[in-house]
């Protein structure tokens, strides 16, 4: 009885072993990505970092003059898209997610971005080509908005 405990606690130990050594093997893949963030000051720099230090996060910093967010995480931890999601939460635009109007204006005043940056990139037709029948897709009318 006494052999077959020792057996059983030796065959436990060398499967937890196992494991460990299982695991300490996955690689970790770093991902850094940067992304557009909406904001203009200190506050908004605590806020935004703040909120992007999540789970499988290793780092993130926020450039109040490039409004440019750096994020360094864990591939499978966590998400490009969640991490946008979670700075529009807190009232911030990135270049994916509109933070709702709702939280935006519970943003103290020196952090209420200019959101019309947004409105004017959504109207640039720099990489937009009108085709040949674009006087008659207005019928002459050449003052539409998609013409600004």
């Amino acid at each position: 009885m006494k052999a077959l405990n020792k057996s059983f606690v030796l065959f436990l130990s060398l499967l937890m072993l196992s494991v460990i050594n299982i695991s300490a093997q996955e690689e970790v893949v770093k991902i850094t990505t940067e992304f557009k963030v909406f904001g203009n000051c200190g506050m908004c720099e605590e806020r935004i970092e703040k909120v992007l230090m999540v789970d499988g996060v290793e780092s993130a910093s926020w450039d109040k003059e490039t409004k440019m967010a750096t994020v360094v995480y864990v591939k499978g931890k966590v998400t490009e898209d969640q991490l946008h999601k979670n700075v529009a939460e807190v009232g911030h635009d990135t270049e994916k997610y509109k933070a709702s109007d709702e939280v935006y204006s519970k943003l103290p005043g020196c952090c209420k971005f200019d959101r019309t940056e947004d409105v004017k990139k959504e109207n640039d037709h720099k990489d937009h080509k009108h085709s040949d029948s674009h006087d008659t897709h207005h019928k002459g009318d050449k003052k539409k908005s998609c013409c600004k």
